[in-house]
């Protein structure tokens, strides 16, 4: 089969379908020639018989365009050829192609008109075609001469225009270009100018510049390099936002909020400010601290700055650590002050914008974000306040327990716990802070140091009562102990520079605050010398001198006592204070004095002693430094109370103790009173005289906290009858008592004011039972006078050669009477003289009058139990004689009623009585002792009772005194 269709090719034949399609579209579709048609008529026209020849075409011819009839027919040859049937099968697809082609040649005849139809119109078409391309022809043509003729210039000017706007935009971004590439320069410039809205204004318009000419490659670099300017501005930024922790300057925080507000960072600006003032802190007291601890090494050693903060405040001096100390809170102070100011900065900036958004409603979303960031601020500023605080207290706790407080001077400390006070104040007024760790740190140092102070101002008290000639210390009339230095602090009124020990705990609550009062400038831990008026203390009498001047040289020339050891003149300094108590005057001074123009019998001057005066300074030191540092206030009342508890003890030791009196029965001492005494020794005295070695460490650390028993001086004599027994002393002595009593009282209210409520009943207790007690201590102190000033046994020996069982009614009184009168005469002259050294007041004198009579009126009892033999005239004559007694006496004195006189009255009147009478008086009388009752029983009815009634008597009398034994 390759062979024929390689003959065929070689011979120029092609398929039919080939053939075809070769031909031109309207030669392939050509009208046959009628003799074609004629052929084609010539042929069988049996319809039926040419639709059967066609139906027998296989489908495969009918398939698509581009079927190989050539192919499929050689493809069907038999292997082995046979002419005969090659030709008969010739034949039959020339029938077939007759019959196709007779019925295409139908089909073109039915289709004849339609076909001349059509290609009329074609031909039409063909005609219209050429004259539109003539015309078009001539159409290019004339627009061939326009365009020489004029489109061509005037678009080469418009063209040219077009470049040159498109140059001038070229040159303009070159020169933005050449711009932004100076722009560092003046970015430098306006950072050292400190003006950081602009340089990121300028720094944030080049950065916008550059993007818009991004797709120049040059500009890629610079992009890069702004960006790393920014970067640096933001750090400078940093760092001018770290100068606002120390120096608060409203221009230069203003500039730094609205870069950051610029830059969008806001928040971010918050939290570095904080973390900020958090470094702050650190490196002021610590550079503080390391200056002074520096300074006081002595040489530029650099191990110090390697040390951590808490190891560097213990190598502070105690020379050093109150300048360290004020230099130290001053700095934290600024640093305070500076959040305080930078709140104030926001508050009023809030309030500002706010004005301006209510103006203005546009912008919402704008309005949105200012406000969510100014409540961040807000809130971060408000729990930022307790922080900062917290950081200021840590710091300054680990300077205060660095070092320990408790060898400093009383002032030394005093100014630490104003400066302490005045911080904690400052830390109210910041956070509304309790400053609890600050109050703890100060009160552990305050504790120890206040036990050492106390345990020496106790040794040193006992030193003064051992000293002390109970002279009296003349002071004015109008003294108040608020005259004193130390009891400044309890005015009303004071001023901003005055330290808060110093001020009145009612005047704090003030309505300007330390920062609005320091806002402006200045520091509330200046260290400023006290005015010394404020040291100066004008108490003390003039006594008749016309200035001071005169009086001082006064005192100068009786201070030059030769008698005196030169020890007791020298004055008593307080090694821890420095503050000089008031010399005591001898007692050959006062003598003196009677005789120069002195007046010291003035009515309203207090009397106290020299000693009494360091008690209540004392005091009014212990109520500073509780003033100042309330949480300790128990411990300081605690001490105040042991001061005066020591000083009634020692007035009692001194002056009101005897056994012998105490035995009489009378209730001298109060059991309250006794009770007071016993706790005293007990807890605050130390009888021992050396410390035993086997005893245990509890006993040893108790016996600390004890005093020994003070002694008294052996300048006081107390056995001279001209002196009353050294009733001027012991009037000096408890009197004082009993002003030191009464400014206790005063100073209840402040004391109770500063108590802690779980501790009030020690307070109270203390009121009650000690410092009421004071007044009571008068009655065992003047006994010992009254018992010594009368002879009451001379009386008794009188008495007892007195014979009572006269026969007839006297009318004249016995010896006895006028003997023991003329005592009292003689005891109310040596009265007045002791009045003419020391004013005795009127209790005083009373409670004297009291027990001389009182003791009389029982000596007069005892007399009468002592008569052997008495009849009912002697009885009238004892009467007589007390009645005589008690008119003389009443010329005396003026107390009313006299006291005891029911005491003698009933005795005398018991010899009336009957047996049974007796028995039931007995009873009742229980105030007499077993030998005056007996006394009655043998006596007065012994000569009436059988003596089985006198024993039955006798008996009650025993049963009576049985409980007494």
């Amino acid at each position: 089969m390759q062979k024929i269709k390689s003959l065929m090719t070689r011979q120029g034949l092609r398929s039919p379908q080939e053939s075809v399609n070769d031909l031109s579209p309207i030669e392939s579709f050509r009208i046959p020639t009628k003799e074609e048609l004629r052929e084609l008529h010539e042929e069988p026209t049996d319809p039926q018989a040419q639709q059967e020849i066609i139906n027998s075409i296989e489908e495969v011819y009918f398939s698509n365009d581009s079927f190989d009839i050539v192919k499929y027919e050689l493809e069907r040859l038999p292997p082995v050829l046979s002419l005969q049937e090659l030709e008969e099968y010739r034949d039959k697809l020339k029938q077939q192609q007759a019959a196709v082609s007779k019925k295409v040649a139908d089909l073109i005849l039915e289709k004849q008109p339609a076909y001349v139809e059509e290609l009329e119109r074609v031909t039409s078409l063909q005609t219209g075609l050429q004259l539109a391309a003539v015309i078009c022809t001539n159409g290019r043509r004339h627009l061939n001469i326009a365009k020489e003729g004029f489109t061509q210039t005037s678009l080469g000017l418009l063209a040219n225009q077009r470049k040159r706007q498109l140059l001038i935009g070229l040159l303009k971004s070159l020169r933005t270009i050449k711009t932004l590439q100076r722009t560092d320069v003046r970015l430098s410039e306006m950072l050292e100018e400190e003006d950081y809205p602009g340089a990121i204004q300028l720094c944030l318009e080049c950065q916008k510049a550059a993007s818009t000419f991004k797709h120049y490659s040059c500009i890629s670099e610079l992009n890069s390099k702004l960006q790393d300017t920014l970067e640096q501005i933001e750090e400078q930024l940093d760092v001018a936002l770290s100068k606002i922790c120390k120096n608060f300057d409203i221009n230069h925080y203003t500039k730094v909020q609205q870069a950051y507000r610029l830059l969008g960072k806001t928040q971010t600006a918050m939290d570095q400010l904080h973390m900020h003032f958090t470094q702050a802190i650190h490196n002021t007291v610590f550079q503080v601290v390391l200056g002074y601890v520096e300074l006081c090494a002595g040489n530029t050693d650099t191990k110090f700055q390697k040390l951590q903060y808490k190891d560097l405040c213990t190598h502070i001096t105690p020379d050093s650590y109150i300048p360290c100390l004020a230099d130290l809170c001053k700095a934290l102070w600024e640093v305070m002050l500076s959040y305080y100011r930078t709140m104030q900065w926001h508050e009023n900036h809030d309030q500002d914008e706010a004005a301006v958004v209510s103006s203005d409603g546009n912008n919402v979303i704008g309005t949105e974000e200012n406000s969510f960031d100014r409540n961040y601020v807000k809130k971060k500023l408000e729990h930022g306040l307790s922080r900062i605080w917290q950081d200021v207290q840590l710091k300054v706790k680990t300077y205060l327990l660095g070092t320990d407080l408790s060898n400093f001077k009383y002032d030394d400390f005093i100014f630490v716990l104003d400066v302490i006070s005045r911080l904690m104040q400052v830390g109210e007024e910041f956070c509304g802070s309790k400053s609890e760790v600050l109050q703890e740190s100060i009160r552990k140092q305050s504790v120890n140091y206040f036990k050492t102070y106390h345990r020496t101002r106790l040794e040193e008290l006992r030193m003064f009562l051992e000293n002390e000639t109970w002279e009296l210390c003349p002071v004015k009339s109008s003294f108040s102990i608020l005259q004193l230095h130390e009891f400044k602090f309890l005015e009303q009124s004071r001023s901003p520079s005055v330290s808060p020990s110093k001020q009145p705990a009612s005047a704090i609550s003030s309505t300007v605050t330390l920062f609005e009062q320091y806002c402006g400038g200045g520091n509330p831990f200046e260290i400023q010398a006290d005015s010394k008026d404020d040291e100066t203390e004008d108490v003390l009498a003039s006594n008749g001198y016309e200035s001071d001047e005169q009086e001082k040289s006064a005192y100068q020339e009786y201070d030059s006592d030769s008698d005196v050891p030169e020890e007791l003149k020298r004055d008593y300094v307080d090694e821890q204070t420095g503050d000089a108590p008031i010399k005591s005057v001898s007692r050959e001074t006062l003598r003196s004095r009677k005789r120069s123009d002195y007046n010291l019998n003035k009515v309203n001057a207090p009397i106290l002693t020299n000693t009494t005066l360091n008690v209540i300074r004392l005091v009014g030191k212990y109520m500073q430094m509780m003033n100042i540092l309330k949480p300790i206030a128990f411990d300081v009342i605690h001490f105040m109370s042991q001061l005066f508890d020591y000083y009634l003890y020692a007035v009692y030791t001194f002056f009101g103790r005897n056994d012998t009196f105490e035995s009489t029965g009378l209730g001298l001492s109060s059991s309250r009173l006794r009770t007071t005494l016993n706790r005293i020794q007990e807890s605050l005295i130390d009888l021992e005289v050396s410390a035993d070695p086997s005893g245990t460490l509890t006993a040893a650390e108790e016996r600390k906290e004890k005093v020994p028993s003070p002694h008294l001086s052996h300048l006081v004599v107390l056995t001279s009858g001209n002196s009353l027994y050294g009733l001027a002393e012991r009037v000096v002595a408890t009197e004082s008592l009993v002003f030191l009593a009464e400014q206790f009282e005063f100073l209840q209210p402040h004391l109770d004011a500063v108590m802690p409520a779980a501790k009030k009943p020690f307070l109270q207790q203390f009121y009650s039972q000690t410092v009421s007690t004071a007044s009571e201590l008068r009655k065992p102190v003047y006994w010992i006078v009254a018992a010594k000033a009368i002879d009451y046994e001379q009386m008794l020996l009188l008495m007892a050669n007195v014979k009572w069982d006269v026969k007839e009614i006297m009318s004249q009184h016995n010896i006895y009477v006028d003997a023991l009168l003329k005592e009292f005469e003689e005891f109310n002259r040596r009265l007045n003289d002791v009045s003419k050294r020391v004013r005795i007041p009127l209790p005083v004198s009373n409670i004297l009058w009291e027990h001389c009579i009182r003791l009389a009126n029982r000596t007069l009892v005892e007399g009468y139990a002592n008569v052997k033999k008495c009849s009912n005239e002697g009885r009238a004559l004892m009467q007589l004689d007390f009645q005589q007694f008690l008119m003389k006496l009443e010329k005396l004195t003026d107390i009313r009623p006299i006291p005891d006189k029911e005491f003698v009255e009933t005795y005398i009147k018991a010899y009336y009585l009957t047996e049974n009478d007796m028995e039931f008086w007995i009873k009742e009388h229980r105030e007499y002792s077993t030998k005056q009752l007996t006394n009655l029983v043998n006596i007065c009815l012994g000569t009436y009772i059988n003596k089985k009634a006198r024993q039955k008597l006798l008996a009650t009398i025993d049963d009576i005194d049985r409980p007494k034994r």
